[in-house]
C-alpha cells in the first residue's frame, strides 16, 4: 500500500486514528510539530515519524515527500488547513481532513480548478463532520431531485475533545449562519429554533453553522439549507446572551485566554464514553410543490465514528481515488458510503405528499 501521512497524530483524535490504523495493518507516517510526542507514539506503534511545522513551506514539502495523501488532523483547521492544502497542491498529494469548519470547506472548494489541474483530490470533512450528514443530504436529494430546501438536525451524545472545543471558541464571535438563495446569510446566535424527533422523542433544536451549509450545497446543489443541533433550553438561552459579547469574543487575545483554559481543563471523552455514545441525524428536503422526503442516519459516538470514517476514506483513496478536484465524502464515494461503515445506518423513504 502506498505511503500516507497522518498530520497531527499526537492530538486527541489524531492519536485515536493512529492507534486504530496500526491495529488494522495500515501504516501511516505519523507527523506533527511536537517532536517528543510524535516520536514517542511512532515508536510505540512501530511507525515512521516525521516532524515539521506548517509555517515552514520547505519542511512541509519534505514532510510530504513520497506520500500519496495526507489525512490532516491538526486543528483549528481555519488556521492549519491553508498551508497544508497549498503544500499538497504543489506536491501533488491528495488532501483529506476531519474539519467541520465552513470557511475551510469554502476555501477548498475555491481551489477546485487548481486541484483538477494538479491531479489532486481536496476532500475536507471525512469524520463526523461531515460524512453522515453529507451522505444523508445527497440521498435525500436523490430521492427528491426537485428539492429546493434542505434541513439537517444533529443529536450528538457525548463529550467534546480539547481540539473541538478550541475550534468552537475560534468561531464564538461569528454568530450563526444559514444558506438562502445559494448565499451564506448571517443570523443571530440562538435566533432560530424548532422541534425535531431525535433519539426517540421530540427535541428542541437551534440553527447552528454546521459544515453542511458548505458541503451539502456542493453535494446537492440545493440553495436553501438550515442545519440544526439539539441543545438543552438553558444552553440555547446562553447562545442568545452571547450576542452582547460577540465583539469581545472576536478579539484574538480573548480567544487565546479561553483556549488556554481549555488546554488546562478539557481532555476529551474516554473509551467508555466513546463506546457507549451514539449520534443521530435527521434530514428533510422539500420541493416547491410541497412534496417532501425525510430520512435519518445513525452512527456510533462522534469521535469513534471519525476514526472509522476517516480510515475508510483513506483506504478508498489509496485503492481508487475519485476524480481530481474538490470533493465531499458523498460526491467521492456515493450517498450510501455511510451505510457501509460499522455501526451505521441510513434510512431514506420514498417521496411523501405534502
Amino acid at each position: 500500500m502506498r505511503e500516507w501521512v497522518l498530520y497531527g497524530a499526537n492530538g486527541y483524535t489524531g492519536e485515536l486514528i493512529a492507534r486504530q490504523a496500526a491495529s488494522e495493518g495500515l501504516r501511516p507516517i505519523l507527523a506533527g510539530r511536537d517532536a517528543p510526542a510524535i516520536r514517542r507514539l511512532a515508536g510505540e506503534l512501530g511507525l515512521e515519524a516525521r516532524v515539521f511545522a506548517l509555517d515552514d513551506p520547505e519542511a512541509l514539502r519534505r514532510g510530504l515527500a513520497g506520500a500519496a495523501l495526507v489525512l490532516h488532523a491538526a486543528g483549528p483547521f481555519s488556521r492549519t488547513s491553508a498551508p497544508m492544502v497549498a503544500a499538497c497542491l504543489e506536491s501533488e498529494v491528495h488532501y483529506l481532513d476531519i474539519t467541520g469548519e465552513i470557511p475551510v470547506f469554502e476555501a477548498c472548494r475555491a481551489q477546485d480548478a487548481r486541484a483538477r489541474e494538479r491531479g489532486v483530490v481536496l476532500m475536507p470533512g471525512v469524520g463526523f463532520d461531515v460524512v453522515p450528514s453529507d451522505c444523508l443530504a445527497k440521498a435525500l436529494a436523490e430521492a427528491l431531485p426537485e428539492a429546493t430546501r434542505l434541513e439537517l438536525a444533529i443529536l450528538a451524545l457525548g463529550e467534546l475533545s480539547r481540539g473541538t472545543t478550541k475550534t468552537m471558541i475560534e468561531h464564538l464571535g461569528a454568530g450563526g449562519v444559514v444558506r438562502e438563495g445559494g448565499r451564506l446569510v448571517p443570523i443571530a446566535p440562538g435566533s432560530r429554533t424548532r422541534t425535531v424527533r431525535l433519539g426517540g422523542r421530540e427535541r428542541l433544536v437551534v440553527a447552528v453553522p454546521w459544515g453542511d451549509l458548505a458541503t451539502a450545497y456542493a453535494s446537492t446543489g440545493i440553495e436553501n439549507i438550515t442545519t440544526w443541533m439539539s441543545f438543552p433550553k438553558a444552553q440555547i438561552r446562553g447562545m442568545r446572551a452571547l450576542r452582547l459579547l460577540a465583539p469581545l469574543l472576536r478579539l484574538r487575545p480573548v480567544i487565546k485566554v479561553l483556549q488556554a483554559l481549555v488546554d488546562r481543563r478539557v481532555t476529551g471523552p474516554d473509551e467508555q464514553v466513546r463506546e457507549a455514545g451514539s449520534s443521530e441525524i435527521w434530514g428533510r428536503v422539500e420541493a416547491p410543490d410541497g412534496r417532501a422526503v425525510e430520512g435519518r442516519v445513525r452512527t456510533p459516538e462522534g469521535y469513534k465514528f471519525t476514526v472509522i470514517a476517516s480510515l475508510a476514506s483513506v483506504r478508498r483513496m489509496l485503492e481508487a481515488a475519485p476524480a481530481a478536484g474538490y470533493q465531499t465524502p458523498a460526491t467521492a464515494f456515493g450517498s450510501g458510503f455511510v451505510a457501509t461503515l460499522p455501526g451505521c445506518s441510513l434510512t431514506v423513504p420514498e417521496t411523501a405528499g405534502a
